[in-house]
């Protein structure tokens, strides 16, 4: 599966920002599991959120719960990262990845078969 992120950018603490990803190569039903991790300067990728594709279930970081939403559209092959009430903290590339089946290690980089490119995400105070 090929995933293609887009919608980062600089933001003012306290802004949203939405990402996109949209999945092509596989029919929707393939994807098992679909995540967005991020990565900041030096440091490792962190799991940010992920929807099993099957019936919707989310999970989010704790860092991010209660102002990040990830989401799909089924017949887009597309998820997305609602992202409010952004802080500095927030920096970083964020990743979106899938993987053809589901897996418990939702929080785990090394669960998922196909990255996406990154997006920048800038949160400045």
């Amino acid at each position: 599966v090929q995933l293609q992120a887009s919608g980062g950018g600089l933001v003012q603490t306290g802004d949203s920002l939405r990402l996109s990803c949209a999945a092509s190569g596989r029919t929707s039903v393939s994807y098992g599991l679909m995540g967005w991790f991020r990565q900041a300067p030096g440091k490792e990728r962190e799991f940010v959120a992920a929807i099993r594709w099957s019936n919707g279930a989310t999970r989010h970081a704790d860092s991010v719960k209660g102002r990040f939403t990830i989401s799909r559209d089924n017949a887009k092959n597309t998820v997305y990262l609602q992202m409010n009430s952004l802080k500095p903290e927030d920096t970083a590339v964020y990743y979106c990845a899938a993987r053809s089946v589901y897996s418990v290690r939702y929080y785990a980089a090394e669960e998922y078969d196909s990255w996406g490119q990154g997006t920048q995400v800038t949160v400045s105070s």
